[in-house]
C-alpha cells in the first residue's frame, strides 16, 4: 500500500459499515487519516494501587483484591436487575454494582474467590463505599509474576478519552483507533527534514502513537507539540502561498493627484484627522501605489473613524480614473452608508449634477429591494463610469452588475462575507482591484493571523476627539426587578434631557418566525411551565409593553429586519431626525447606524448575545459629546457563566480584551469555520487563544519556505498536505485570485 493511500482508506473497510456509518454521520470521520487526527480530548490515569481501606471519595482508582460474594438482586416489581459485588483485600471491603444487561458477563466472571483488578469512581451509597459498572480485569491466581505485571500495565495506564457521541462512546473510538493505529507509519510528513530537526520535533507516526496510546504524560507534551506546530504551519503556509501569489497578480497603480477630490474634501473637513486615521491612511496609500493589488484588513473599535479612512482611500482611486465600490451586510448599513458619505462630501458627491461641484464624482446606491428605474439608472452610472462610487449589498456581486474600471473594493464588517464573495466582486475589475477590508470587531492577533492570513493588518485604536465614555451595568431583572424599573427610569431622564434611547431585543416576534419544532408547529411553553426554556425577548411585544407601562407618552418605534426597506429607511431617518424618543430594535442596528444624540441602550436578554456583539451594539451610544450609558438585562443566575460574560461586558471598553473573553468562550469552532471558507476546519490541537507563540513561528517559516520555493517543488511531502486541506474548488479559487 503506498503511503499516501492508507490515510485515505475509506473506515469501513476496517471497522466494518454500522461503526463506520455512526463516525461518519455524528463525527464527520471518514477515511483512516480522519479517525488517525481525531485526538483524545483528555487522559484518565487509572491511579496506581489503592488499599480497600485507603479510598478517597470522587477519585478514580484501582484496586486489585477478591472476590467475597456475588449475588443479583431484583427490584422495580422483578423488571430491573442488579449485581452486588463484595471485595476484600486483607485490609477493607467495597461493593460493586452492575445493573442491567451490564450484569451478565460480570456475573459469570466474577465468582467468589477470584481475584482481579478493578478501577472506576468511588461513590457512597448507603453510607458504604462502591464502584459503579467498575473495569476490571481477572488475574491469574497461578503465576505470580505475570500477575504483577499486569497489575502495572493495567493500573499504570493513561486512558484516552476521545471526544464521543450518543451512538458511539469513547471505549469504542479507541477500539476502532487500536485498528487504525498501524496506518500511523504512513503518515506523511509536511514538515521538512531541516525544519523538523531544528526544532526537535517528534516524527510524526511516533507523534500520532504517543497521542493516541501514551505511556507517560511526557509522550502527550511531546505528541501535543508537534501536531500543533503541524496544524499552524500547514495552515500559515497556505496563506503565504495566497499572499504571494496576490503579489504575482498585476493591478493599476492609483497614486493621489494633486488638486483632485482628495485634496477638495479634505479641505472642507471640519476637524483633523487623528494620529492614527493619518498613519492607516499612509499605509493604504503607499498600497495604493503599487502595481499588484493591495490586501489590507482594516480594524478599529466602532466610531474610530473607519469610514473616514476608507472614503479617502476611495476618493484617492476616484482622483486616479477607477471606480471604488463598497460592500456592506444589510440593506439598513448600505442607506447609511451612502447618506453619511453623501453628506460628509457635500457638492462633491454631485458629480454631473445641477449645483455639483467640477471635480465631483457620482456617488450611488445599489440594492436588492430598490425600484427597477433607480436599479437601471444606478447600472447604467457604473457602466459609463459616471459613478465614481457605489456603496451596496450582495447586490452588487450579481452578474448583470459592470464597471467602467473597478480600481478598489471595500469590505465592510468582513465576518459577515465568505472569501467567495469578496473575489466574485473582485473579479468585476479589468485587472484584479484593490481590497480594502474592515472589521469594527477587534480580532486578536493570533485570529488575525489564522482567519485574515492573507490580509496585511491596520489598526485604529485610538477614539477620534468628542467620543463621550460609556458607563455599562447589568440589570439582574429577575433577583431584583426594582432595577429593571430604575432602568427605564433612566432612559425617561435621557429623554427629558433631550436625548434617544434604544431598546434592543434578541428576536421580532411576529409568528413568521418563532417555530421552535419543524414544520412550522410552534411548540410555545409558558415562563412559568419552564422559565429556563422561554422565548427570547421580542422587539413587537416589548414596544407594545413599554408604549402602554413604562414609557407611556414617549414615542416609541420599531426597527427589525422584516419591515419594508423604505419603512426601515423612514422610521431610522426619523429617529436620526430626533422625531422619536426610543427605538425598539433587533440586532440590526449592531453596525454602521449613527445617531449622536442617542445616549442610552437598554439590552434586554442581553446574555443571548455574544460578547462581541454587546460591545457593538454598546457602540451605538455615546458618540456624540454627552456621555453614553448601557444597561444589560439578564435574568441569568448570578452564578452563571452567562452572568459572568455579562460583568466582563460591563467591566471594560477595550474590545480587544472582550474579544480575547468571547473566544475563550466560544473556542476556535465559530471563528475559524466560516472564515476559513473552503478550508476544511483543520484545527484540533491548535487553540488559537493560547498558541500564539506557536502561530507567530510557524508564520515566520512558513513566509521564508514560500518566498525561497513559491510552489514548494522540493517540497512534496508539503506540496500533498496541503492539498488534503484544500479542497479542489478552493485551489481553483487560489489559482483565479
Amino acid at each position: 500500500m503506498d503511503r499516501v493511500s492508507s490515510f485515505d482508506e475509506p473506515l469501513k473497510k476496517l471497522l466494518g459499515g454500522a461503526t463506520a456509518k455512526v463516525m461518519a454521520e455524528h463525527l464527520d470521520l471518514h477515511t483512516v487519516g480522519d479517525l488517525l487526527h481525531h485526538y483524545p480530548r483528555r487522559y484518565e490515569e487509572r491511579g496506581k494501587l489503592t488499599a480497600l481501606a485507603d479510598l478517597p471519595l470522587d477519585e478514580h482508582v484501582t484496586v486489585v483484591a477478591q472476590v467475597a460474594d456475588a449475588r443479583i438482586l431484583m427490584f422495580n416489581n422483578g423488571r430491573g436487575k442488579r449485581l452486588e459485588v463484595t471485595l476484600t483485600d486483607g485490609s477493607g471491603r467495597l461493593q460493586l454494582v452492575f445493573f442491567g444487561h451490564g450484569v451478565h458477563k460480570p456475573h459469570k466472571e466474577l465468582l467468589p474467590g477470584r481475584q482481579a483488578m478493578f478501577a472506576g469512581k468511588v461513590s457512597v451509597f448507603n453510607r458504604k463505599m462502591q464502584l459503579a459498572h467498575p473495569t476490571y480485569q481477572l488475574l491469574d491466581a497461578s503465576d505470580a509474576d505475570e500477575a504483577t505485571e499486569a497489575v502495572d500495565a493495567f493500573a499504570g495506564r493513561l486512558l484516552p478519552i476521545y471526544p464521543a457521541c450518543k451512538q458511539l462512546d469513547s471505549w469504542r473510538i479507541a477500539k476502532a483507533v487500536d485498528a487504525v493505529l498501524p496506518s500511523a507509519q504512513d503518515a506523511v510528513d509536511p514538515l521538512p527534514a531541516s525544519l523538523r530537526e531544528g526544532r526537535g520535533f517528534t516524527p510524526l507516526p511516533e507523534a500520532l502513537l504517543k497521542v493516541h496510546r501514551p505511556q507517560t504524560k511526557a509522550d502527550i507534551e511531546d505528541a501535543k507539540a508537534r501536531l500543533k506546530w503541524d496544524e499552524a504551519f500547514v495552515l500559515q503556509v497556505a496563506l503565504a502561498r495566497r499572499r504571494y501569489a496576490d503579489t504575482q497578480l498585476p493591478a493599476v497603480a492609483r497614486r493621489p493627484v494633486a488638486d483632485g477630490l482628495l485634496d477638495a474634501f479634505d479641505a472642507k473637513l471640519p476637524f483633523t484627522l487623528t494620529e492614527g486615521q493619518e498613519k492607516v491612511s499612509k499605509e493604504i496609500f503607499d498600497d495604493l501605489a503599487t502595481e499588484h493589488p493591495m490586501h489590507r484588513l482594516l480594524q478599529g473599535e466602532v466610531g474610530s473613524g473607519k469610514t473616514m479612512v476608507a472614503l479617502r482611500a476611495m476618493l484617492t482611486v476616484v482622483d486616479a480614473g477607477g471606480q471604488a465600490a463598497m460592500l456592506a451586510p444589510t440593506e439598513v448599513l448600505a442607506q447609511q452608508h451612502h447618506r453619511s458619505i453623501t453628506e460628509m462630501m457635500g457638492e462633491l458627491a454631485e458629480g454631473g449634477m445641477l449645483g455639483g461641484s467640477d471635480r465631483g464624482t457620482k456617488v450611488v446606491l445599489l440594492t436588492g429591494s430598490m425600484g427597477m428605474a433607480a436599479r437601471r439608472q444606478a447600472l447604467l452610472d457604473l457602466v459609463t463610469g459616471e459613478a465614481g462610487i457605489v456603496i451596496g449589498t450582495h447586490a452588487l456581486i450579481e452578474d448583470k452588475v459592470r464597471f467602467h474600471d473597478l480600481g478598489l473594493v471595500v469590505v465592510d464588517e468582513q465576518h459577515r462575507f465568505g472569501v467567495e464573495q469578496r473575489d466574485a466582486l473582485r473579479s468585476k475589475g479589468k485587472q484584479p482591484p484593490h481590497l480594502l477590508v474592515m472589521t469594527a470587531t477587534p480580532i486578536p492577533r493570533t485570529v488575525a493571523m489564522t482567519v485574515f492570513g492573507d490580509l496585511e493588518t491596520s489598526v485604529l485604536d485610538q477614539l477620534p476627539a468628542g467620543r463621550s465614555p460609556i458607563a455599562s451595568h447589568v440589570v439582574p431583572a429577575k433577583d431584583k426587578p426594582h432595577f429593571l424599573a430604575r432602568a427605564w427610569e433612566r432612559v425617561r431622564e435621557e429623554v427629558g434631557n433631550g436625548h434617544q434611547a434604544y431598546v434592543v431585543c434578541p428576536r421580532i416576534g411576529d409568528d413568521a418566525e418563532e417555530t421552535e419544532g419543524k414544520k412550522g408547529k410552534a411548540k410555545k411553553k409558558t415562563a412559568e411551565e419552564d422559565p429556563e426554556k422561554r422565548p427570547p425577548l421580542a422587539v413587537l411585544e416589548i414596544a407594545d409593553e413599554l408604549r402602554k407601562g413604562a414609557l407611556a407618552g414617549l414615542s416609541v418605534e420599531v426597527l427589525h429586519g422584516r419591515m419594508h426597506p423604505d419603512e426601515k429607511d423612514d422610521v431610522m431617518r426619523r429617529f436620526a431626525a430626533g422625531d422619536v424618543d426610543v427605538l425598539v430594535a433587533t440586532t440590526v442596528i449592531e453596525v454602521g447606524v449613527n445617531v449622536p444624540n442617542a445616549t442610552a441602550m437598554v439590552i434586554m436578554d442581553a446574555d443571548r448575545f455574544g460578547v462581541s456583539q454587546l460591545h457593538q451594539l454598546r457602540g451605538r451610544v455615546g458618540r456624540g459629546s454627552a456621555p453614553g450609558l448601557c444597561l444589560l438585562v439578564s435574568e441569568a443566575h448570578e452564578a452563571s457563566p452567562a452572568r459572568a460574560r455579562l460583568s466582563a461586558v460591563a467591566a471594560t471598553l477595550d474590545g480587544f480584551e472582550l474579544s480575547r473573553i468571547d473566544l475563550e468562550q466560544r473556542r476556535e469552532g465559530d471563528v475559524l469555520g466560516q472564515a476559513q471558507s473552503g478550508v476544511r476546519s483543520s484545527l484540533r490541537m491548535l487553540t488559537v487563544i493560547d498558541d500564539e507563540e506557536v502561530i507567530a513561528a510557524a508564520r515566520e517559516e512558513a513566509v521564508a519556505i514560500v518566498a525561497a520555493d513559491p510552489e514548494l517543488e522540493h517540497l512534496p511531502e508539503l506540496r500533498t498536505v496541503l492539498a488534503a486541506l484544500l479542497d479542489k474548488e478552493r485551489e481553483e479559487y487560489l489559482d483565479k485570485g
